[in-house]
């Protein structure tokens, strides 16, 4: 077992329903979810719940030294080894529903891209509705937003819940294809333009 496999593991028998997975997400999937980040410009791209860091490793590459990468981590011990493994990259040990003040905080606009790694499926709906809030108040108004589900999650009334609420929070919601190629395997959700 990897490091990152055990601090995750371990970190996910300690609170199942904040960390939501028992294994790092495959390259194949970062690609996937990571797809909207822009390759041009200088992106503003906000990762929520990163854990150990497959998404920020494939958010930096797209990067290459552009724009501005912020990754909140409400996990202690995930926060402070992402800081140390990518000390590029704007690393908080804080809430997601703080965003726009952690934007803010920082002197930083909008979001363009928001990437999501938090285990929507496992909150409860009035967690599901203030965060995807912050989400929206934190996006610029052609931003694009990005998370994934575990495809054994689908069936899920709390998952039903999310993916419902995704179509109103937003214009556009693209499902992405499923990715086999991922311990549990995982299909991702591309939402644009905030609703104001």
């Amino acid at each position: 077992m990897s490091n990152d496999t055990a601090l995750l593991f371990g970190q996910f028998l300690r609170a199942p329903g904040l960390v939501g997975a028992i294994a790092p997400s495959s390259r194949r999937l970062a690609v996937s979810v990571c797809a909207p980040v822009p390759e041009r410009g200088e992106p503003i791209v906000v990762e929520l719940g990163p854990g150990t860091g497959p998404f920020t490793a494939e958010i930096q590459r797209k990067l290459d030294g552009r724009g501005h990468h912020l990754a909140v981590e409400l996990n202690e011990a995930m926060a402070g080894r992402l800081a140390s493994r990518f000390p590029e990259v704007d690393v908080v040990h804080g809430d997601a529903a703080e965003l726009s003040r952690l934007l803010a905080r920082r002197g930083l606009p909008r979001a363009g891209v928001v990437i999501s790694g938090l285990p929507w499926a496992a909150f409860p709906e009035k967690l599901q509705h203030d965060l995807l809030d912050a989400v929206g108040s934190a996006m610029s108004p052609d931003g694009a937003f990005t998370t994934f589900s575990y495809i054994h999650a689908i069936p899920l009334a709390s998952a039903r819940r999310f993916r419902a609420l995704l179509a109103e929070r937003f214009e556009e919601v693209v499902p992405g294809r499923t990715v086999w190629r991922n311990a549990p395997p995982a299909f991702v959700l591309h939402a644009r333009r905030p609703r104001p």
